[in-house]
Parts: C-alpha cells; structure tokens; sequence
C-alpha cells in the first residue's frame, strides 16, 4: 500500500521537466508564465482548503433542527450578515489581486522589443514554414520545421496560416498562439539557456495534427551567427556521379515542382524548402529523426508513414531512390 501511494503521488511529477514541460521553463514569458500559474494555483488551493474546513466543522457540529425553523433570531442573522459582507469582500479582493497578478505578468509576457530577431512562421498541413526576416533581401532565407535562435536574444515571430487555424506552442519558451488565415498574429519570446525545445501544433488542424511538431534550437550567439551566414548560401553542387544523378532525378521526377532548394532549378514552393535538408535534426515536422533510412523511407512512401500528407507516393525505383537520398544527404 505504501509503494501505491507513493508511486500515484510522483506521477504527476513526470511531465514536470524536459524539453516539452509547462514546469520546466527556459524562457523569459515562460518563467512568468509559470510564477504566475503558481500565485493562481496557491490562491485557489487556500480558498478550497478553507471552504473544505469550514463545511467539514459545520458537518461536525450540526444541531437538531429548531422547533420553528422560521423563526428569525436577531442576533444570528446580524452575524450572518456581517460573515457574507466579509466574504463577499474578501472574494473582490481576491479577484481584483488575481486580476493585477495578470495583468502584471501579460505585461512582461506580451512586451515587445524593436531590437529583436524578426521571424514569420507560416502553418500548413502539416509542417511550419519558418521564414527568417532581414533588412536585405540576401540574408533573408527560409527553412522548416527547424527553428534556431540566439540565446539572450528577444525574438518576434509572426504568425500566419496558409489553409486551417493552427497553434503555436513552445510550453519550455512561451505560450501559445494562434496561426488565422487572413490574419497576422505576434508573439515575441527570449530563451535564457541553449538547448533543444520541442514545439507542437497546440489546435486541432486535421487528420496529422499529432505529428505537425517543430524544434527550437537555442543557440550561443556566435554559434548562431555563424549557423546564419551558412544558411544564406545556396546549395553545394554535388561534384560526384551519384550526387549528380540525384540532383537529375530529383528535377526529372516532379520533386522540383513542390520543393525549392536555392541555387538549382528546382523552385517548387508547395511544400518544404529543402536547401540545407541535410543539416536538420527531424524530418516530417518532427515525426521522425533525420538519418538515411528514415528519409530514405519517406521519400519512397511518405503515404504509409505520414498517411494524408499532401506528399505522393513517387514511383522511384532503388537506383533512382538510393540517388535522390545521396543528393539530399549532402545538402547540409
């Protein structure tokens, strides 16, 4: 009995870390975000324990039911009365406290920064387009599903939908918000420690929402500088037979007409641009671990892995999928 309880007292404490957890903040709105979730919590747990104590006390003390129960008692309805004026007040104060509380930290929370790292991320079904935004149109790119960022750094991302709302969470960074078609949604965030946090769609958006995750990638800002200046380049040309094999398949076959890859021909904006594919840690938004056998696997049945994802099954024979996978692999 006592190995019971024990184990049913930590089990709600197993999501409470990670790179995915509420509780386990990295981030500046996400540490405000949970001191404020802790005074909402603190405060509610104080009024039910009390409303529980004070039920239990008068279960206890029950009296036998008057001779006249309709009868008024002066003395009694006076104390009555000045109990639920100090209650009714005391829940105004409560509630005008709570309100401040909030307030105060949406503040902190929904603070915006001119100096700040511009991004805009566009949901599809169901992979993130992530657009890295700059004063000159040469060191702005485009990647997906992969979101790397300074640590220290406020970062801003705008928000936009191309077909269905989605939402977007980082529960280690920020909140959630919205992706609305038509319209464009902020939310600016800052990481305080480098590491690698999961973020998930957090609405409803159809038959893969489970599997329309992203990961963010905090950085050292030189460390980040330097990942930057090589994402602006074009991809390498492959200067071997197979290589160059792949990159004629990869045109011959129709996967140019959905994916763009900078400095080649292939200029498909449907679905991911593929560019630096190589260098990502996931693939599918999230659903697999980037490694040759699971693109490998992708690439010849996205269907049966991902079923619904608007990528088609390609008609590839192995010589001409060992090919395309060589080429993708050095696109790094």
């Amino acid at each position: 009995m006592r190995t019971a309880l024990v184990l049913f007292a930590t089990l709600p404490l197993a999501a409470c870390a990670g790179r995915q957890s509420v509780l386990d903040p990295q981030g500046l709105q996400s540490s405000q975000i949970l001191h404020t979730i802790f005074i909402f919590l603190t405060v509610a747990a104080a009024v039910w324990i009390a409303v529980v104590v004070v039920l239990g006390v008068s279960m206890l003390r029950r009296k036998r039911p008057a001779d006249q129960p309709l009868a008024l008692h002066q003395g009694f309805e006076r104390t009555s009365g000045r109990v639920v004026f100090v209650l009714g007040l005391a829940t105004l104060v409560i509630v005008l406290g709570l309100s401040i509380v909030s307030y105060a930290g949406q503040r902190t929370i929904f603070a915006k920064d001119e100096n700040a790292l511009t991004l805009k991320i566009i949901g599809h079904q169901w992979w993130w387009e992530v657009r890295y935004e700059a004063d000159s149109p040469h060191r702005s790119f485009v990647t997906a599903n992969e979101i790397r960022i300074p640590t220290g750094q406020p970062v801003k991302v705008e928000l936009e939908s191309a077909d269905v709302i989605h939402s977007f969470w980082v529960p280690s960074l920020t909140g959630k918000m919205d992706l609305i078609t038509g319209q464009k949604n902020e939310l600016q965030f800052t990481a305080k420690n480098a590491g690698v946090y999961r973020g998930q769609c957090a609405e409803f958006c159809g038959l893969q929402h489970a599997h329309m995750a992203f990961a963010v990638l905090a950085l050292p800002p030189d460390e980040f500088g330097r990942w930057r200046d090589h994402e602006n380049q074009s991809a390498n040309s492959p200067t071997d037979q197979l290589g160059k094999q792949g990159e004629a398949l990869f045109r011959a076959r129709g996967c140019a007409l959905c994916h763009n890859i900078s400095g080649t021909l292939a200029g498909g904006q449907l679905g991911p641009d593929l560019t630096h594919i190589g260098s990502r840690t996931t693939i599918a938004a999230g659903t697999l671990p980037n490694t040759p056998a699971t693109l490998a696997a992708w690439i010849a049945d996205p269907q049966h892995i991902k079923p619904g994802t608007l990528m088609p099954k390609m008609p590839l024979q192995s010589g001409e999928l060992i090919a395309i996978l060589h080429y993708l692999e050095q696109l790094k």
